[in-house]
């Protein structure tokens, strides 16, 4: 047998926080557990567990991956290599939904969501309706089964209605919308930055040789989708803010803006729908 803190120095090569984290998992050990009784005997099945762990790990694997989970808005959801995890910095698109909503109780709002992953920006927003008192009619889309499978699962633990559909972008969306969002594929295809990102899907990390393929695609048909005044949020790129604004511009959206995320770098970029 070996103990916790033999455990832990002979993986020292990985970072401690993603170690103590393996160790919750793999040992039902607390944070105080694991930092004052060091000389605690690991079970061998654990043992073996938090190796094989540690493994994936070091290869590059997300630690989301290897839980098979991931917090996203406070909210619990699985994860898989079939989905992009979910990031903090997305959690800014949820802030702008909230703030569309916002003085809206009572009333009914059609919202879309292209792409959804693991459906953690849908559900998220599907949750904080609730509390509002809006009636939110929200319908989420991937091009990927495998994620639509997973986000349909996040969706029924978390009780919320979703009406999820195999879309590829506009492809499968029918109706309009007061408010559309999404976190489409932004980087560029020969950034060094997605060989670190070999784990994740590249269809939802690639946008093409400026990162904009998708984002175009969505603009291009959004007018037909929202409704006049709508809101279209996209997120992108930490320097595509600029780009961004200038295609929704030309795409007749007016008011458009850029949100900065909790670093401080223009993340979300929106524009609303004028009238024609």
């Amino acid at each position: 047998m070996i103990s916790v803190g033999a455990w832990l120095a002979a993986h020292d090569d990985l970072d401690r926080l993603d170690r103590d984290v393996l160790l919750e998992r793999a040992a039902g050990l607390s944070r105080a557990q694991i930092l004052t009784r060091p000389e605690a005997a690991l079970e061998a099945g654990a043992a073996e567990r938090l190796n094989a762990w540690a493994g994936r790990r070091r290869s590059g694997e997300p630690l989301a991956y290897i839980l098979g989970s991931r917090e996203f808005w406070s909210l619990e959801l699985t994860v898989s290599p079939a989905v992009l995890v979910p990031r903090p910095e997305t959690e800014l698109l949820v802030e702008v939904g909230l703030e569309f909503m916002d003085g809206r109780a009572g009333q009914t709002i059609a919202a879309l969501e292209l792409g959804t992953g693991s459906g953690a920006v849908a559900i998220a927003l599907a949750r904080e309706a609730r509390f509002r008192a809006v009636d939110l009619r929200l319908t989420a889309t991937d091009v990927s089964p495998a994620a639509l499978q997973i986000a349909a699962a996040n969706a029924r633990h978390h009780h919320t209605a979703i009406d999820f559909r195999h879309s590829d972008w506009w492809q499968e969306v029918r109706g309009r919308f007061a408010l559309i969002l999404s976190n489409p594929p932004y980087v560029r295809d020969a950034d060094v930055h997605l060989d670190a990102l070999q784990h994740e899907p590249r269809l939802a990390l690639a946008g093409g040789a400026d990162g904009l393929n998708a984002i175009r695609t969505i603009i291009a048909g959004a007018a037909a989708r929202l409704e006049t005044g709508g809101l279209l949020a996209l997120e992108h790129g930490w320097d595509q803010a600029g780009a961004v604004q200038k295609l929704l511009e030309a795409a007749g959206f007016r008011h458009v803006a850029s949100r900065a995320d909790l670093a401080g770098v223009d993340r979300v970029t929106v524009g609303y729908l004028a009238a024609s």
